[in-house]
C-alpha cells in the first residue's frame, strides 16, 4: 500500500477533557478557551462560529446559513437543528432570471448577483443552540469574535488566495474595501486585517440579542443596503424567519449507525454512496487500486443521479428515502456499474437537457419484496456537536450590506430556474442544501463527528473519509489526508494527483477525463472531525491541511 495512505502531514491531536476541529487555529483556539472556562460542547460552538466569521470570513458569518448535528451527553442519538433560511418572498422565477451566474470559486458556482441572497439563518442558528443547551453568557461567547475585528487578525496563504479569487465578484460593490482597501491592493500573507464595521454589528448583536439583526436597526440597514444594490431582501423576511429542530436520517452500516441531516439537506446522497460501498468486501475495495477508485467514482455517479431527481423543500419534493437507503436498492444499483469503463453522469444540477447517454436515477418503486466551513466541538461530559455553515461561494454575493459588514451569502444560486426541477425557485422555499454534518455511532456510542465544506463536492468527499476510516483503519487524521475525488459532469473528474501517475493512466483507460488539481487542492473540501475512543477515554482530532484547519484540546 502506498506511503500516502500511512503517513500524515502532522499527528492527531489527542487530549481527553475536549476538543475542538475548526478551519482556523483561531476559531479553535477560541473554542477551546471557552471549554476550559467552563463551558460546555455548545457554548464552545457558538464562540467557535462567530470567531470563524471573522477570521475566515470568506467562508462564514451572521449573513449565512447553516446545520447543526448535535448529540447531548448520554444520548444514543443525535439530533438536527437547522438554520438554512429561506428564499425572500420576492424570490419569485421571474425576478430571479436575471441574475448572473458566471463566476466559478474553488471550483463552486459563485452567483454574483445580488437577487441570490437568501434570509440568513446563522445567527438564528447559534442563538437557538445557546438559548436551548448554553451554559455561559453570550457575552462571554462572542468577546473572542469582536476582539479579532477590533484588532485585527493576520492574513494566511489561503485568505490570501481566496481573496485573490474573489476579485471579481468584491470588486462589484462598494465593499471591496473592506479587504482590498480604496487602492484595491490585495492584503499579504501575514498582514493585519480590521474589521471595524463587522466589531461595530457584532457589538450590537452581543448588547441587544438576535432581534437588532432580524426586527431591528441591522436588519433595516441590511435590507436597504440590499434593495440599495437591486437585492430582494425584506424586513418581512428577516422578521418571520426561525430555525427549527429535526430528526436525522440514518443507515445501518455494517456495526455502526451512520447519521446525517434530513432534506432539505442532501445527506442521503452520502448515505447512498456508503450502502452501495457495504455491498463489496474489503477484498473487493483495495484502497491503493485504480479499481476501487473506478468503483467508488461510478458510484458516486449514480447517486448524484438519484439526488439531483429527488433532493430539495421537503414542502415541495419529497424523497423516497426508505427505498434510497435500502440494501434491497443498494444492490440493484450495483448491478449499473460498468467494471471497466466510465458513465456519463448530467452533473450536480438539474439540466433538462441532459448528455446523450448520461445517467438516469434509479427506479426505487420496483416490487422487491420488502464555499463552506465545518466545525466539530466536544466537551468532557461528551457533548458533541458538527456544524457546518456557509456564505454560499466565496464572501457570498460578494456584497457587504450598507456599513454593517456583513456580507449575505448567495446560496440562491443553488436553486434552479427551471420549473421542472424539484429545485426551482420560489418564494420562502429552502434550497437543496448540499452541507451534511455527519456522526456515527456504534453499540449506541458515538465514535465520529465529521464533515467538510466544497459545495457539492461535500456529498462526494465525505463518503470517502468515511470509508477510510471505517473500512480501512485509518486514525482521523490521515483518513482526511489521503488523496481525494469528487465528480464533474460527463465523464469529467477532479483528482489529486497523489494517487499517482500509474492510477491515474489507469483510470484514463477506463475513460474518465481527469482533471488534475495537483496533490493538495481545496477543491475536495477541508475537512474537521473528532474520532471518540471510548475505551481509552480520549478525542482524536483531524484538521485538513488543505485549508487553515487545525484540531485543538485540553
Amino acid at each position: 500500500m502506498s506511503n500516502y495512505f500511512e503517513n500524515s502531514t502532522r499527528p492527531p491531536v489527542i487530549c481527553t477533557n475536549g476538543m475542538v476541529s475548526s478551519a482556523h487555529p483561531l476559531a479553535s483556539n477560541a473554542g477551546v478557551k471557552i471549554l476550559m472556562n467552563g463551558g460546555n460542547a455548545f457554548d464552545a460552538a457558538v464562540g467557535v462560529a462567530f470567531a470563524l466569521g471573522v477570521v475566515e470570513p470568506y467562508m462564514s458569518g451572521p449573513g449565512g446559513i447553516g446545520l447543526a448535528l448535535i448529540t447531548k451527553a448520554g444520548a444514543n442519538t443525535p439530533e438536527v437543528l437547522n438554520f438554512s433560511g429561506m428564499a425572500p418572498k420576492l424570490a419569485t422565477l421571474e425576478n430571479f432570471k436575471d441574475v448572473e451566474n458566471s463566476v466559478y470559486i474553488n471550483g463552486v458556482p459563485n452567483n454574483v448577483g445580488i437577487k441570490s441572497g437568501m434570509v440568513p439563518g446563522n445567527l438564528a442558528g447559534w442563538f437557538e443552540l445557546h438559548n436551548k443547551y448554553g451554559s455561559l453568557d453570550l457575552e462571554v461567547l462572542m468577546d473572542p469574535a469582536i476582539h479579532y475585528a477590533e484588532e485585527g487578525f493576520p492574513v494566511s496563504k489561503f485568505a490570501h488566495d481566496t481573496i485573490k479569487l474573489s476579485v471579481p465578484i468584491l470588486s462589484k460593490y462598494p465593499s471591496a474595501n473592506i479587504y482590498m482597501g480604496k487602492s484595491g491592493i490585495i492584503p499579504k500573507i501575514g498582514s493585519v486585517i480590521k474589521l471595524p464595521q463587522f466589531a461595530k454589528s457584532l457589538k450590537a448583536i452581543q448588547k441587544y440579542g438576535k432581534d437588532v439583526f432580524y426586527r431591528g436597526y441591522l436588519a433595516e440597514k441590511m435590507v436597504q443596503g440590499s434593495e440599495e444594490l437591486g437585492g430582494l431582501l425584506s424586513l418581512e423576511d428577516l422578521e418571520s424567519y426561525e430555525p427549527y429542530w429535526q430528526t436525522p436520517i440514518k443507515i445501518k452500516y455494517k456495526d455502526y449507525e451512520i447519521y446525517t441531516t434530513p432534506p432539505n439537506s442532501s445527506g442521503f446522497q452520502l448515505l447512498q454512496i456508503m450502502k452501495m460501498i457495504e455491498t463489496y468486501s474489503e477484498g473487493q475495495m483495495d484502497l491503493g487500486s485504480a479499481d476501487t477508485l473506478h468503483l467508488m467514482i461510478e458510484i458516486s455517479k449514480l447517486c448524484v443521479a438519484d439526488r439531483v431527481e429527488y433532493a430539495g423543500d421537503p414542502k415541495f419534493v419529497t424523497a423516497p428515502l426508505k427505498q434510497l437507503l435500502s440494501n434491497q436498492y443498494a444492490n440493484r444499483q450495483k448491478s449499473r456499474l460498468d467494471l471497466n469503463q466510465a458513465q456519463v453522469v448530467a452533473g450536480d444540477r438539474y439540466v433538462k437537457n441532459k448528455p446523450l447517454h448520461s445517467l438516469s436515477p434509479g427506479d426505487v418503486f420496483v416490487k422487491e419484496g420488502g464555499l463552506t466551513t465545518h466545525f466539530s466541538v466536544a466537551d468532557k461530559d461528551r457533548n458533541v456537536i458538527s456544524v457546518t455553515q456557509t456564505l454560499g461561494g466565496a464572501f457570498g454575493t460578494g456584497a457587504a450590506l450598507y456599513d454593517t459588514g456583513i456580507f449575505l451569502n448567495n446560496m440562491g444560486s443553488y436553486f434552479d430556474e427551471d420549473a421542472m426541477s424539484p429545485n426551482v425557485i420560489a418564494p420562502g422555499k429552502e434550497v437543496d442544501f448540499v452541507v451534511a454534518p455527519t456522526q456515527v455511532y456504534r453499540n449506541g456510542h458515538l465514535v465520529l463527528s465529521i464533515g467538510t465544506p466544497g459545495g457539492y463536492g461535500i456529498l462526494h468527499t465525505t463518503p470517502q473519509i468515511l470509508n477510510n476510516i471505517l473500512n480501512h483503519n485509518m486514525n482521523i487524521q490521515q483518513a482526511i489526508e489521503v488523496p481525494r475525488f469528487r465528480l464533474g459532469s460527463g465523464l469529467d473528474v477532479d483528482i489529486e494527483d497523489r494517487f499517482g501517475e500509474k492510477i491515474l493512466n489507469q483510470l484514463i483507460e477506463k475513460g474518465h477525463n481527469l482533471n488534475n488539481v495537483g496533490p493538495w487542492s481545496r477543491t475536495v473540501g477541508g475537512a474537521q472531525g473528532i474520532f471518540i475512543d471510548d475505551n481509552a477515554g480520549a478525542y482524536w482530532g483531524g484538521s485538513d491541511p488543505r485549508r487553515d484547519g487545525y484540531s485543538i484540546g485540553w
